[in-house]
């Protein structure tokens, strides 16, 4: 378990420093610290991941989030016709496989379940896991391997009904 002097020191490194995100595992838990505003995850309405929001002395909000990396839990705009979709959390690459010889995570037509890796995302030379938090069908993958993605941007359509 990570103490909170550990993790408030770390919110004042970050506060200081020119970087955005810091992301450190330590005793089997992760602590992601962003600058930027929160990324809403995939993670339904229970919420499998804890997220906090500190604010450092005289500093902007800063957001922690401690579990893997995952995308939102869908809003009424993310499902049309029962499709879902799973829209990127940050600027970065898309990357369908763990490397450029391996399979892909998914595929078309392929289900998957909660926790199930659908691609990464690199950012900042970090390798972020995108993990579905609903079960579903792959119905569309909208981007190709390798593509530069955005925040926002559609990267798959799952059909969760």
């Amino acid at each position: 378990m990570i103490d909170l002097a550990f993790v408030e020191s770390l919110i004042k490194a970050l506060d200081q420093s020119s970087l955005d995100t810091l992301e450190v595992e330590r005793g089997g838990t992760r602590v992601r610290l962003s600058k930027s505003p929160p990324v809403q995850s995939l993670a339904g309405p229970e919420g499998a991941h804890k997220a906090a929001s500190a604010v450092a002395a005289g500093g902007p909000p800063i957001d922690t989030e401690v579990a893997p990396m995952a995308t939102a839990s869908p809003s009424q705009d993310e499902i049309h016709d029962g499709l879902l979709k799973v829209t990127c959390p940050m600027v970065g690459t898309f990357y369908s496989s763990p490397s450029p010889d391996a399979q892909p995570y998914v595929a078309v037509g392929q289900s998957v379940g909660e926790g199930t890796v659908l691609c990464i995302i690199e950012a900042m030379k970090l390798m972020n896991e995108l993990e579905s938090e609903v079960e579903g069908t792959i119905t569309k993958i909208m981007v190709e391997n390798a593509q530069p993605v955005e925040y926002g941007q559609v990267l798959f359509l799952i059909d969760a009904s």
